[in-house]
């Protein structure tokens, strides 16, 4: 652990790395705090800016965003009482109220306070356990990591947003495109439909920009009252929150390890994670500590969660290559775009970088610490632009950087296909993140599949005979099983219905 933290001082502190990390946390609170956008679009709209960054500054500036982004939720949850990100839905229950009784500032900074300790907490663990997992998944041949990814796509599928059947017919969509260009094993076309310029697959950075960035463009133009500007408390500078921040040091602690626990397990998410520490904080409260009224514990245990979960949703990412959730999903999608492909193999053979990785994790939380603070009362006054301002620059941000790419108007038609691809899946209830993971271990997927039939020379018994492949595997069958339950429940009780 010591190792690779020290391998990877050198590539994270100099100036551009630390720079970019500083402009990610202020960049990922600014869109944190306005509704609709949240962490995952942030990363979405400067992933193209870091396609021509090296390796450490673009990791450690979408790495801060990430951060940035799932604190940044909480400011308009406790102004205005809608959640940024769905990240601080459960701090509204506490935050609000103390914002009604005039302690807004207080609300704020033990917002922010916490989801920077919190976050630090969850680096701890994230730098712990990651080396020991990838050590312990050195064992893995073509086998395992077939199995493992098809663990990933399961995963996602199982817990994604409405029906698990949506989420396993999405993720095998983003299985299909990860197909689409030259095959690997004998260069042949596939898909292309005689067009060179799908010879590589669409780009996974216009597919992301595209499917998240400007469906939400026009969500939001449906939507409509782009004039509108909601009343907003002014808020002050203050390190107050700091002192009554060390009046809850357990809840702390035991709010970010659950945060870290649930962030760890792929697809369950922060949101999870902070529930469950806002009933276990609830039930474990001080007496004349009243929770939903205002309660300093209640935005204590929400926010410690929300960035405890962003390092633990890091440790299957960058041990195992499986996301956590969607946002390190499309982390993991910008490390392979640098080169560099999440797994055992990234600590064996890069350890300056995965230790670079970790330094701009845990440098973003101390930069968190104090910006959170000291500029507060900038990132209040952000709600107030409206969204005729909003709507044009994100679709600006997101038309040049998709461009720049390759510079090709191609990979614009891309974007806007999977913008209205987007749009169309949102409106029929289906979720958009198992798309993304469904492409990027889509190709981990095929590749390791044949080359486990070429070891066997066709033969299947080598998915059973490896102990550990069969394991994962037994794993996924079970899963696969309890989609498959789990929809003919709905249906059945759907029928009751009617």
């Amino acid at each position: 652990m010591f190792e690779l933290l020290r391998e990877g001082l050198p590539l994270f502190f100099n100036f551009q790395s630390v720079l970019l990390t500083v402009l990610g946390i202020i960049g990922g609170l600014i869109i944190g705090v306005l509704p609709g956008l949240g962490p995952l679009m942030g990363i979405v709209l400067l992933l193209p800016l870091a396609f021509h960054l090296p390796t450490i500054p673009a990791m450690g500036m979408l790495i801060a965003i990430y951060i940035g982004g799932s604190a940044g939720g909480s400011i308009s949850a406790i102004l205005l009482r809608i959640p940024g990100t769905p990240l601080a839905a459960a701090t509204l229950f506490d935050g609000f109220p103390m914002a009604q009784r005039g302690r807004a500032q207080d609300a704020v900074g033990l917002a922010m306070t916490s989801s920077a300790i919190g976050g630090l907490i969850g680096g701890l663990v994230l730098v712990f356990l990651s080396p020991l997992l990838a050590r312990f998944a050195l064992r893995f041949a073509p086998p395992e990591y077939f199995a493992m990814a098809v663990l990933g796509v399961l995963t996602i599928a199982l817990v994604s947003e409405g029906s698990a059947l949506k989420g396993l017919l999405v993720g095998g969509f983003g299985l299909f495109l990860s197909m689409v260009g030259t095959d690997e094993f004998t260069h042949a076309y596939r898909f292309t439909f005689d067009n060179f310029k799908l010879s590589s697959g669409p780009h996974l950075v216009a597919v992301v920009v595209g499917l998240f960035a400007l469906s939400e463009i026009f969500f939001q133009v449906e939507s409509g009252g782009y004039l509108a500007k909601p009343n907003v408390q002014r808020l002050r500078i203050s390190f107050a929150a700091l002192g009554l921040l060390m009046r809850h040091k357990v809840n702390l602690v035991r709010s970010s390890l659950i945060g870290t626990f649930f962030g760890a397990i792929p697809g369950a998410g922060g949101d999870v994670g902070a529930f469950i520490s806002y009933a276990a904080a609830k039930k474990l409260a001080r007496p004349g500590e009243v929770y939903g009224e205002g309660a300093e514990g209640g935005v204590v245990a929400t926010e410690a969660a929300n960035n405890g979960c962003c390092g633990g949703a890091l440790i299957p990412t960058l041990s195992l290559g499986i996301p956590g959730d969607a946002s390190t999903a499309v982390l993991m999608g910008a490390l392979i775009l640098l080169g560099f492909f999440p797994g055992p193999a990234l600590f064996r053979d890069h350890p300056d970088v995965a230790g670079g990785i970790f330094m701009a994790y845990l440098m973003g939380n101390l930069v968190l610490l104090v910006l959170g603070t000291l500029l507060a009362p900038i990132f209040g006054s952000v709600l107030k632009v409206p969204k005729a301002w909003l709507l044009p620059a994100v679709l600006l941000l997101s038309t040049l950087g998709t461009y720049s790419l390759q510079n090709s108007i191609f990979d614009l038609w891309v974007m806007f296909t999977f913008g209205v691809i987007g749009y169309v899946m949102r409106r029929a209830g289906y979720p958009l993140a198992p798309l993304i993971i469904g492409m990027i271990l889509g190709s981990i997927m095929e590749s390791n599949l044949r080359r486990s039939l070429l070891l066997s020379h066709d033969g299947l018994q080598i998915f059973v005979e490896r102990p550990i492949c069969a394991v994962i595997l037994a794993i996924d069958l079970i899963l696969l099983i309890s989609i498959i339950y789990s929809t003919f429940l709905s249906s059945r009780k759907v029928e009751a219905a009617r």
